[in-house]
């Protein structure tokens, strides 16, 4: 490609990693709130694994 046609190339505002990393982000937040809620309902029912 030349330049001309280069500098009238757009798009691919959402990159492959970008995208892999707000997956990510959600993921773990999703993992965090079950462990928390996990947690609070063991000491709402104060029930603990021995």
């Amino acid at each position: 490609m030349t330049k001309e046609e280069l500098s009238k190339v757009y798009g691919g505002a959402i990159s492959g990693t970008i995208l892999s990393g707000v997956i990510k982000a959600f993921t773990i937040a999703l993992e965090l709130g079950r462990s928390l809620g996990t947690a609070l309902r063991r000491i709402k029912t104060k029930t603990v694994c021995q």
